[in-house]
């Protein structure tokens, strides 16, 4: 899969959350994730611009677990990406072998997280702790298709409701590191 996928720092989510209601935005969940991003022991992954990561997601009484891998940015103006993810059972049973075969852990990022859905696309707003207030628009694609229009139709949507720049292409986990 492609994420083809852009981010803005925005200034209130309840100006945000106003313009996503007007424009006929649906709210679906409200989640708080921890995602725990790893270093590989044979290449940089701040330097390949890749990530590994567990996540772990709780919505009211439900937990669900995942690996996440992100390949390099393929693209100079969003945070297009191949990106593959596998749900498992354990997070600390994964975090044990990842560290028992050598990867590192970097950095663990923490953030409550409201989801929206839009036509095609899934909106997010996101309160990461260290970090102002964040607003993302993703829509994902199968390997190979183009994600050049996908690009545009996200930057008129941030567009449409007032964002015209804040835009951001490095990860939560790049920004926390670089406070």
């Amino acid at each position: 899969m492609i994420e083809v996928e852009v981010k803005a720092k925005i200034n209130s989510f309840e100006e945000i959350e106003q313009k996503l209601s007007q424009i006929g935005a649906v709210k679906t969940k409200k989640e708080f994730q921890e995602d725990i991003y790893f270093n590989s022991p044979v290449v940089d992954f701040a330097k390949t611009d890749e990530a590994l990561r567990i996540r772990t997601t709780k919505e009211d009484e439900k937990t669900n677990i995942f690996i996440t891998y992100k390949g390099p940015k393929i693209d100079k103006k969003s945070k297009t990406r191949k990106e593959i993810e596998m749900g498992i059972a354990d997070s600390k049973q994964c975090s044990d072998i990842f560290e028992s075969i050598g990867f590192k852990k970097v950095r663990t990022v923490r953030k409550n997280r409201q989801y929206y859905t839009y036509k095609n696309f899934e909106i997010s707003l996101d309160d990461i702790e260290g970090l102002d207030p964040y607003m993302e628009i993703e829509i994902a694609l199968e390997d190979g298709q183009d994600y050049s229009d996908a690009q545009n139709k996200i930057f008129k949507l941030f567009e449409q409701i007032g964002i015209t720049d804040g835009f951001e292409r490095t990860s939560y986990l790049e920004l926390l590191e670089n406070l």
